[in-house]
């Protein structure tokens, strides 16, 4: 087995992480007005600044900033996107966990203008996280193109605005490849796209919602694959870029379940990224037999461990499922994660820190003892 010397890393993770309590404390305090911005930002470095240092005193070779800046994993983002507005209505999202249902209720987006970029959106917070990484590669997470139409479809975009739905794909993917060159001007060479969509379109459910709301489940993952592609089409050669696929993520509960299988050889011989970050924690996720359709020269990341609960996983048990995985893609061309992040949400999963440490430590063990 050999090393990799370039990202996604063996041992690898998605991106976000609990936030610790003096971060909450002073993000209440910002919001009743007892600190300026300015002070929740000396903040906010100290603890990107820590959990650089952990994720570097751990082995692993890209750290995150965990996110620690952000509310939730995609609206941070989409709301800095020039043409994006919030609205008053609802649009819930329905999570199940161990013990039910619960729903959650963000504000509900609308276009209202025709999309652009203002400026590179995260672009100061990619410059501190450089700074403060010394031997880890700085890993830079946005949310995928999809996720803009996604979480309002049709309905939520403008017709007065954009009456030719492609005209919004395109000045979509066009801010987004202005994102993309902004970040890589900002010395960012790996870059990874999170993405629902694709996953929950695997679930027959989700599939059936979409169709409701009038769109197209049988094309609609084709549609989200060829605008990532748009948006990357010029980035530069030295830039890593993957998608984590994820079946949400929020205070430990899901929104879809199911295998691959639906987008599967699509989203591995279309999607023209350098990696996959799958979950793969329970049977949620389905099996490995979707990987057969991952090309030569891309790599899968299996998110083998879950974030969200605390019981730490058996070693032994994530190298079966390793050589498992191993029997439909070559184990050269595979890595493993966490399932998803640990805190997507400012709330967090149910586990304690010291749990998060541990799990990412068993990673960069097993990785060792794998690969080499």
């Amino acid at each position: 087995m050999t090393p990799r010397t370039s990202p996604p890393f063996r041992a690898d993770h998605v991106g976000s992480l609990l936030r610790p309590p003096e971060l909450l404390r002073a993000r209440a305090d910002r919001a009743e007005g007892r600190i300026t911005a300015a002070e929740l930002r000396v903040v906010e470095d100290a603890a990107i600044l820590g959990a650089v240092r952990m994720q570097e005193e751990l082995g692993l070779h890209a750290a995150t900033d965990g996110e620690f800046r952000r509310t939730l994993w995609h609206m941070d983002f989409i709301h800095q996107l020039g043409g994006m507005t919030t609205t008053d209505g609802i649009r819930p999202v329905r999570f199940e966990n161990a013990e039910g249902v619960l729903e959650w209720t963000p504000a509900a987006l609308r276009v209202a203008e025709r999309l652009h970029l203002r400026h590179t959106i995260f672009g100061d917070d990619f410059t501190a996280l450089r700074a403060m990484t010394t031997t880890a590669v700085p890993k830079q997470t946005i949310p995928s193109p999809s996720m803009v139409h996604y979480r309002g479809g049709r309905a939520a975009i403008d017709e007065a605005i954009y009456p030719d739905i492609d005209q919004f794909w395109d000045d979509l993917s066009a801010a987004y490849a202005q994102q993309v060159r902004g970040l890589f001007e900002l010395g960012c060479r790996y870059l990874q796209l999170d993405d629902t969509s694709l996953a929950y379109l695997n679930d027959p459910k989700q599939r059936a919602l979409l169709a409701e709301e009038g769109g197209d489940p049988q094309t609609q993952h084709l549609v989200n694959i060829r605008q990532i592609n748009a948006a990357l089409r010029d980035r530069p050669d030295e830039l890593t870029v993957t998608v984590h696929l994820c079946r949400g993520n929020y205070r430990s509960s899901w929104a879809a379940e199911g295998g691959y299988d639906y987008v599967a050889e699509a989203l591995f011989t279309e999607l023209e990224v350098d990696g996959f970050f799958l979950e793969f924690d329970d049977a949620r996720s389905g099996g490995f037999e979707p990987l057969r359709f991952l090309p030569p020269g891309k790599v899968v990341v299996l998110g083998l461990v879950t974030t969200k609960h605390g019981r730490l996983e058996s070693k032994d048990d994530l190298k079966r499922r390793i050589d498992q995985a191993a029997k439909y893609v070559p184990i050269e061309q595979l890595c493993i994660s966490p399932q998803c992040g640990f805190s997507s949400t400012v709330d967090g999963n149910d586990l304690t820190r010291d749990d998060q440490r541990a799990k990412l430590a068993l990673l960069v063990e097993t990785a060792d003892e794998v690969w080499g």
